[in-house]
């Protein structure tokens, strides 16, 4: 007798509860899970997961796929990477709403702060929206692999409204124009937008150099926009900022959690330039504000944030070499060959002497391979010799040069982060930074390494683990609806073989529109990956099922 669409079968089952993991089968009809257990009946389609975890599928707040969306049904790297739901429209960049005469300065901007190549923006992106709802309606017409959730990004909105004045860091807006953001912003949470997003670092750029324009959003148009959100009784926050005045800062950042009564994440980083000790006083003050009744949360990283180099990216140490300009335009093969030759290799090191400027910023470098190691200590690093060899190893070659999160040598300052009970995991990025960095693959690697592979005194339960990146960050976007697998919960499930998860090597390739690069990897152990009962990804390949939806607005539990 078939009484059930799918039955997964036999598996582990680790449910994003917190719960001790047991064997059971999960049974699955019309996109959502109707029992976990004892499942006698069959299914029209069974799914062997004897030996395997059965997780919910990983829920990544932190991506930049505004643009990708509108050509990619994969959201690739996300889909190789067992997550079924993203979160994008962070950092206060994105492409609505904004008016005809605008669309060039949008891409100039998420070019030169999250690092998207601008032509492949230019030639992917088919418009065909000025408001923020209508963005919705139209990336919510195409079918994709995963469900995505949109924040109304603040750079968008303030240029919108305010015109060239809103990138003119001189200017303040008017009290019309601060309740006319207010509203719009309102009006797109109303539509479906999960949330509004903000930045107020300098590292923020567009690729003409100038700063993104929300750096320094005066308090009254913060709290406008926050009370606006507010009076709809919907939607969440978030916010980077450099934090170099803590206590004012945070004391911001408070203010919108407040007066608005919604939720807020705040980018939590240790910062190599400043007090590697602050991040502990941003948390002690978010446990502050919660002790207070005001929902405020840590987002942190699984791993230390780093520079990822190939020898055909843009940014590694031999680009300081006269020797290896003449080399640059090669075709990377041809190029790998000349850089093996002992004389070529000996010409660029003298060139280079003992200190390049990249590595004088970045004094912590070391090598990447198939399987990358990301746990190294300082004792580690590579010189400027052993970064040359790293580069013209193979394909597989790569340099990793930890920026943050990694003051103290070691992945202590991340797993103290990561097991503060105010945080979640986030800040991997994914769809951005095609050039420097490559930490989409979070999610992986919170389960490979501090499930698994990370000494056994620092190692996390698995249990944990999955309710962290599951449960948690669902119901930081409020997306209660999944998460967790019980009955009437979405069917959003990875069968994972712990013995094989992974992530793969940093690769280069050339999958954007107009030829773009981007820096990627892959994953293994994921033997199935399922968005509302279908099986999208199997065994690291895609099945052609495009189940994905947009997510508007916070869906409750049921």
């Amino acid at each position: 007798m078939i009484d059930h669409d799918v039955v997964v079968r036999g598996g582990t089952v680790v449910d994003g509860t917190g719960a001790a993991a047991r064997v059971a089968d999960v049974a699955i009809d019309d996109g959502f899970v109707t029992s976990v257990g004892d499942v006698p009946a069959r299914g029209r389609e069974e799914l062997d997961a004897d030996g395997l975890l059965v997780t919910p599928g990983w829920v990544d707040v932190h991506t930049h796929y505004d643009g990708q969306v509108t050509w990619d049904p994969l959201l690739t790297p996300s889909s190789w990477q067992g997550v079924t739901t993203v979160v994008m429209g962070n950092c206060g960049v994105g492409f609505a709403p904004v008016r005809p005469d605008r669309h060039d300065f949008l891409i100039r901007l998420m070019e030169g702060v999250e690092d998207i190549p601008g032509t492949a923006l230019h030639e992917g992106i088919s418009w065909g929206w000025e408001s923020f709802p209508e963005y919705l309606d139209v990336v919510d017409s195409t079918p994709h692999a995963l469900d995505f959730g949109a924040q109304v990004p603040h750079a968008a909105l303030r240029t919108y409204v305010m015109g060239d004045r809103g990138g003119d860091h001189t200017e303040v807006p008017t009290p019309d124009e601060i309740e006319t953001m207010g509203r719009l912003a309102a009006d797109a949470i109303g539509a479906g937008a999960l949330g509004f997003s903000t930045s107020r670092t300098v590292v923020h750029r567009s690729s003409d150099g100038s700063p993104t324009p929300s750096l320094t959003a005066t308090a009254d148009e913060l709290l406008g926009i926050a009370r606006a959100i507010g009076a709809t009784g919907q939607g969440v926050f978030e916010i980077i900022s450099d934090l170099n005045d803590l206590q004012g800062e945070f004391g911001l950042m408070r203010a919108m959690s407040e007066v608005s009564g919604r939720p807020m994440s705040i980018t939590t980083l240790q910062r190599h330039e400043h007090d590697p000790d602050a991040y502990r006083e941003l948390l002690d003050l978010i446990s502050g504000a919660v002790a207070d009744g005001i929902q405020l949360r840590g987002q942190v990283a699984a791993r230390p944030i780093g520079i990822s180099m190939k020898l055909d990216g843009r940014l590694h140490p031999l680009v300081e070499s006269p020797t290896y300009q003449q080399l640059a335009s090669l075709p990377i093969d041809e190029r790998l060959a000349r850089l093996r030759d002992p004389e070529v290799r000996a010409a660029v090191l003298t060139e280079l002497g003992e200190s390049p400027r990249l590595m004088q910023n970045f004094p912590f470098v070391f090598a990447l391979d198939e399987r990358p190691r990301y746990d190294r200590r300082a004792d580690e690093a590579l010189d400027v010799a052993g970064a040359y060899d790293a580069l013209v190893a193979g394909d597989s070659g790569a340099l990793y040069a930890p920026v943050m999160n990694y003051s103290g040598g070691d992945l202590g300052a991340t797993r103290e982060m990561l097991v503060h009970p105010l945080t979640v995991p986030g800040l991997g990025d994914a769809g951005a930074h095609c050039s420097a960095i490559c930490d989409g693959s979070f999610p992986t690697y919170l389960l490979e390494y501090w499930g698994r592979d990370a000494p056994s005194g620092d190692r996390l339960p698995v249990e944990w683990i999955v309710q962290r990146q599951c449960a948690a960050t669902a119901a930081l976007v409020g997306l209660h609806d999944r998460g967790v697998l019980a009955p009437g919960r979405r069917a959003d499930i990875n069968l994972v073989d712990l013995d094989a998860i992974g992530v793969g090597a940093v690769e280069m390739v050339h999958d954007l529109p107009a030829g773009g690069r981007r820096l990627v990897q892959r994953a293994t152990g994921y033997r199935a990956t399922l968005v509302a009962g279908q099986v999208v990804m199997r065994d690291g390949e895609p099945t052609g099922a495009l189940p994905g939806r947009l997510v508007r607005g916070a869906q409750p539990a049921s």
